[in-house]
């Protein structure tokens, strides 16, 4: 199995890369989750579709979707949603 290079460049980028990694099970499950922003190390993003109103969309955020962020871009303090 081929591994993916870490991802480089700028914290846009590398946030970008963590948000397309989680997308396909994301909309696998009915969901999307979009880039809305980021200021001063926390990164806005918007839940969408199933997303937007399940019971899980706060675990969804803080255990799937910050932790990869915060992996690939350590200076992240915060994950949020719109």
């Amino acid at each position: 199995m081929e591994s993916k290079p870490w991802p480089q460049g700028s914290i846009e980028d590398r946030v970008a890369f963590a948000i397309e990694e989680v997308r396909p099970a994301i909309q696998a499950d009915g969901g999307d989750v979009a880039l809305v922003g980021i200021e001063d190390g926390t990164v806005q993003v918007s839940l969408q579709g199933a997303c937007r109103h399940c019971a899980m969309a706060s675990s969804t955020l803080t255990d799937f979707v910050a932790e990869r962020i915060k992996l690939y871009a350590p200076e992240i303090t915060d994950v949020v949603a719109e």
